[in-house]
C-alpha cells in the first residue's frame, strides 16, 4: 500500500464514499488534482460547493433545480396535462436527452423496496395524487425501472390512479427488463415512450 500522506488518505476516503469509486479510481483522480492549477482545483471545488448551497427540489415534479420550480415546470411549451412518472432525477435527464417526450414530470425520488425499507410512505406519492385531482391531467405514464422495486411501484400506483378516470400506461418496449432508465440510449427510450401500454 502507497504511502500516502494524511491529506491524501483523508481525500481518498471522502472520494470512495462516491458510488462507482474505488480506492484506484480515486487515487488516479487525487493524481489529476495535484498535477491541476491551484485555480482549476479552486473552480472544481466551488462548484462542489455551489452545487450543494443551490440544488434543491422542485417543489411541483421535485426535479432537481436552482428555484422553486425546475426549468421543465417552467417551460410553457410543455404539455402539463401529461405526466411521465420516475424514480429519480436522472431518468428525467435520460428521457429527456431521446427529446422524444414534450410533458412534464413527476419524480417519486425512489421506488418501493422493502428489502431497503422503502414503503410508499417514503415516496412523493402524495404530491403525485394531489397534481392529479386539482389538475385536468390527460395521461399519466409509468416509467419506473423495469426490475422488481419499479415493477412494484409502477403495480401500486396502477392501483390508486386507476380509479381517478385518468388514462394510466407503462412505458413498453424497448427496456429490458431488470435495467435503469439512466442507462439506456436515446432511441431505445423514443421506442419505449412510443410503444407505451394502457393499463
Amino acid at each position: 500500500m502507497a504511502n500516502y500522506t494524511d491529506s491524501i488518505e483523508k481525500l481518498i476516503e471522502s472520494l470512495i464514499k462516491l458510488p462507482g469509486i474505488g480506492r484506484r479510481s480515486a487515487e488516479r483522480m487525487i493524481s489529476y488534482i495535484l498535477g491541476a492549477s491551484k485555480e482549476e482545483t479552486k473552480v472544481l471545488a466551488e462548484a462542489i460547493v455551489k452545487v450543494k448551497e443551490s440544488v434543491r427540489f422542485c417543489s411541483l415534479c421535485h426535479n432537481l433545480s436552482e428555484e422553486e420550480l425546475c426549468k421543465i415546470c417552467q417551460d410553457s411549451r410543455r404539455q402539463k396535462d401529461v405526466i411521465c412518472i420516475v424514480e429519480k432525477p436522472s431518468d428525467v435527464t435520460a428521457i429527456e436527452r431521446s427529446g422524444s417526450f414534450t410533458g412534464v414530470y413527476h419524480v417519486l425520488l425512489g421506488a418501493i423496496s422493502p428489502l431497503e425499507g422503502k414503503g410508499p410512505g417514503d415516496l412523493k406519492i402524495n404530491s403525485l395524487l394531489s397534481r392529479i385531482k386539482q389538475n385536468s391531467i390527460k395521461e399519466i405514464i409509468i416509467a419506473t425501472d423495469a426490475d422488481t422495486e419499479g415493477e412494484t411501484t409502477s403495480l401500486y400506483l396502477t392501483k390508486l390512479i386507476k380509479p381517478l378516470g385518468v388514462k394510466l400506461s407503462r412505458i413498453g418496449l424497448g427496456l429490458p427488463v431488470g435495467s435503469n432508465l439512466e442507462y439506456a440510449d436515446s432511441t431505445t427510450l423514443t421506442k419505449s415512450l412510443e410503444a407505451r401500454r394502457i393499463i
